[in-house]
């Protein structure tokens, strides 16, 4: 197993913009992109979550470790379209508009096909699949009007292959991938992006609780490198298509994994 790599210092790539991302608390990818946002010079920056009291600590702990004090948090479900609207109006009041977008929220769980409830099927498609429509709607309804602005999406490579008991899962992240090609399409002509990521596998403190460690040592074991991502390492790419430096890539899904090797 090749070990993780030296934390990558930040080279300016949001300088001046301002940043939304949900859920982005706790010790994932949401907050590894939060706080790399910060490192990366954006003027300020929004973060949600559906944690009240996570919230607040990734709130501070991004002043605390960055310096940046134009950090601010709001609770918000994406399932609800109520509390998109609040989030992105609270946003875009606080933000002074905001220029980038990171769809970061999700849910997976583990069932067989033969055993899911419609229930099941039907949340983590709600939050994974259509709480990345309803954010994507709520942005570029403001962005367009405005000429600019980005949109980065997590998927994740679930959208490509298959893995047993995550159909509801894996469809919903297709479906991210297809938004995402089928959006950037619709908003390129008014100057706005949009891009994915699709990781394979990050260890995180969030992971660690949902999946069996039997099962993260199998997935690690069939990447390249021997071992799953940090976030920060997926968080990068994401900033990268936040940037302007990828001001040419739209409607594209970038793998952050070796499944594509």
């Amino acid at each position: 197993m090749k070990p993780a790599p030296d934390y990558v210092p930040a080279h300016g790539l949001l300088r001046g913009k301002s940043v939304l991302v949900t859920a982005a608390a706790g010790a994932g990818i949401g907050f590894a992109v939060a706080k790399r946002a910060a490192e990366e010079g954006c003027r300020a920056l929004f973060v949600s979550d559906v944690h009240e009291r996570r919230l607040q600590e990734a709130v501070a702990a991004i002043q605390k470790d960055t310096g940046l004090q134009a950090v601010y948090g709001q609770l918000c479900d994406v399932s609800r379209q109520d509390q998109v609207d609040a989030l992105v109006q609270a946003a875009e009041e606080r933000l002074g508009g905001i220029d980038v977008l990171v769809n970061n929220a999700g849910l997976g769980t583990s069932k067989r096909i033969v055993d899911m409830q419609d229930d099941e099927w039907h949340k983590v498609l709600d939050v994974t699949l259509t709480g990345t429509f309803r954010m994507t709607r709520a942005a570029l309804q403001v962005m367009q009007p405005r000429g600019h602005g980005v949109i980065v999406n997590n998927a994740s490579v679930l959208g490509w292959r298959a893995q047993e008991q995550q159909a509801h899962y894996a469809a919903a992240k297709a479906g991210v991938m297809a938004l995402t090609r089928c959006a950037a399409l619709e908003a390129a002509e008014f100057g706005v992006r949009i891009n994915a990521v699709a990781p394979s596998i990050a260890i995180h403190a969030f992971l660690k609780k949902s999946a069996s460690e039997e099962l993260l040592q199998q997935l690690s074991e069939k990447e390249a490198f021997g071992r799953g991502a940090e976030p920060w390492e997926i968080a990068n790419v994401m900033v990268f298509l936040a940037s302007d430096y990828s001001s040419y890539m739209t409607g594209e899904v970038v793998s952050v994994s070796s499944q594509r090797a």
